[in-house]
């Protein structure tokens, strides 16, 4: 029994937590993961892992990593691997790898039994002549005439179905359940159809796979799953997989239904996600815009974040839109804890320092992490020719602007107090190069001046500076929920999503490493990109400081 804290139960704890005080399933807690191996996983499995996977260690339990590969058409081993490698980085382990292919043999057997009950049989019928006898939820609907065929015959015609005897979509095998029944999914549903194509673990030895509303209730039974967690889409398939247990008589595994997660500004449809990928709108499945995990890792998001925010949300019984900016408010702030502060110039302007000695550079200490003090410092190079942000000038500020401008001082992070004394024009009248001074007694940590001043900046000194090619992310879609919007849901992408421009950073970062995160101060939260070579860095950026479609919302 789970220990009492604050956090008020979920529906599905609260079921775990009856269950063990009736002494179901011998105290034990099993649950299942069960992707389908076709594509990358996103944010909404990230949602059903941290549930399935917690619950089972809340109780003293264990989750299987099942995949569901009963279709050979869409599923590939790279899709396996990439799951494998997701879950690992969200932090959680397996007590066992299994896959529905595992269990052929047995769904087989499965199937003959029901055939043998007299409830199966094999149906001739093309899936037109299916849909027109399936009737409408309010019509019943026409049994098939291949219904009352003999057990014998149906034998014979699944056996040779298996042997390969029968070509594609001429026949299929179907539960004798109840054409009139108010599910529409109870109405003898195929539960096995013929497909000659080659298998990711089985090869070329099966030729006909089972329907996932079979394959997915028996596998549960097999392994003993104790709570089988889906989303609510699945509700109207549990009277179907409570019928397959019961004709069975196996292990009974019970079917629990929560929320999806839908994620404002994405989608997370496979199909319309693999589409994006195939007609290259998104530069695989792991761009960073992508909501899949991988491309949310690529990103630079950490796993601490996507399970602080799976956790927040909840467990639900009813679909609603999530918010992206909690997700974003997630990563943020895991971010400021562990990131490591650099300063790095994305728009710059020169600025040279006159009454600083040419030639001389200056090492100046700076801490890695005010919010963490064991992580230690660097050394920051500061010389006469400096680099910063354009919008840190005003030719004519506003009576609240603290940064540079002619006459007004600023200070430069961890460094000096500079005074703009003039402003260098090229032809057309565009600024070129800023000439300040600089207060010597006003080192940051030794600053003797009195001086104060109300901004501070951030800066590179030129010569050291490294140039980096830096990827800003935005959302990838420009409406907050485009899977309801009329026509093809890529006529809605942001065309803002990805600007690439050429930043100066400190030269700290030539030593930067993947995985590890970076704040350029006051501009955001950075990582290093897979793509970056020994000669070229690149920098992904992860998060804003601040939420940005928040205050243009309130405009």
């Amino acid at each position: 029994m789970a220990e009492a804290t604050e956090k008020p139960l979920n529906f599905i704890e609260q079921i775990i937590e009856d269950d063990l005080a009736a002494g179901k399933n011998d105290g034990r807690v099993l649950t299942r993961f069960p992707p389908e191996p076709n594509g990358y996983l996103h944010i909404g499995h990230a949602k059903s892992i941290c549930l399935n996977f917690g619950v089972a260690q809340r109780y003293g339990g264990k989750t299987n990593l099942r995949f569901d590969d009963t279709n050979p058409v869409t599923e590939e081993t790279e899709y396996v691997e990439s799951i494998k490698a997701d879950v690992k980085w969200l932090g959680f382990d397996w007590a066992e790898e299994l896959y529905a292919s595992d269990y052929f043999d047995q769904l087989y057997e499965f199937a003959i039994k029901l055939i043998k009950k007299g409830l199966a049989y094999v149906d001739d019928s093309t899936s037109e002549e299916m849909a027109a006898m399936k009737g409408t939820p309010t019509v019943a609907g026409i049994n098939s005439p291949y219904r009352e065929r003999t057990i014998e015959e149906n034998l014979d015609l699944f056996v040779r179905m298996k042997n390969g005897e029968f070509a594609e979509g001429t026949r299929v095998l179907r539960a004798k359940i109840n054409m009139a029944s108010t599910n529409m999914l109870m109405r003898d549903p195929i539960i096995y159809r013929i497909k000659f194509a080659t298998h990711h673990r089985t090869g070329d030895k099966w030729c006909i796979y089972p329907m996932y509303d079979f394959a997915h209730g028996q596998s549960d039974s097999i392994e003993q799953i104790t709570h089988s967690i889906c989303t609510l889409e699945f509700v109207p398939h549990r009277e179907l997989y409570d019928w397959c247990i019961e004709s069975l008589e196996i292990f009974p595994s019970k079917q629990y239904e929560f929320a999806r997660l839908n994620l404002s500004y994405a989608i997370t449809s496979k199909r319309k996600l693999l589409q994006l990928v195939n007609e290259n709108f998104v530069t695989g499945w792991d761009d960073p815009r992508m909501p899949t995990i991988s491309g949310m890792r690529r990103r630079g998001y950490t796993p601490e974040a996507i399970r602080e925010f799976c956790d927040r949300i909840g467990i639900a019984k009813r679909d609603n839109l999530i918010d992206v900016s909690l997700l974003e408010f997630c990563v943020r702030e895991h971010l400021n804890k562990v990131a490591t502060r650099v300063m790095a110039v994305l728009d710059p302007i020169k600025v040279v320092i006159t009454n600083y000695p040419e030639g001389k550079v200056e090492e100046l200490t700076a801490e890695n992490n005010p919010e963490d003090h064991e992580s230690g410092s660097r050394i920051m190079p500061f010389s006469r020719e400096i680099l910063i942000e354009k919008e840190d000038f005003m030719e004519n500020p506003t009576k609240k602007y603290f940064r540079l401008g002619p006459g007004l001082m600023v200070r430069l992070k961890h460094a000096y107090i500079i005074k703009c004394d003039d402003v260098v024009k090229d032809e057309n009248g565009e600024i070129i190069e800023l000439h300040c001074s600089y207060i010597e007694n006003s080192r940051s940590g030794n600053d003797t001046s009195g001086i104060n001043v109300k901004g501070t900046i951030h800066w590179v000194s030129e010569a050291q500076a490294v140039d980096a090619e830096v990827r800003l992310y935005d959302r990838l879609f420009k409406v907050e929920d485009p899977s309801r919007e009329d026509g093809d849901f890529k006529e809605y992408l942001n065309p803002e999503s990805l600007q690439v421009i050429t930043a100066k950073v400190e030269p700290a970062l030539k030593n930067a490493t993947l995985g590890t995160p970076y704040q350029f101060l006051r501009k955001g939260y950075f990582c290093l990109d897979p793509d970056s070579t020994t000669d070229k860095l690149v920098f992904n950026k992860t998060v804003g400081l601040k939420d940005t479609w928040a205050k243009e919302a309130g405009k």
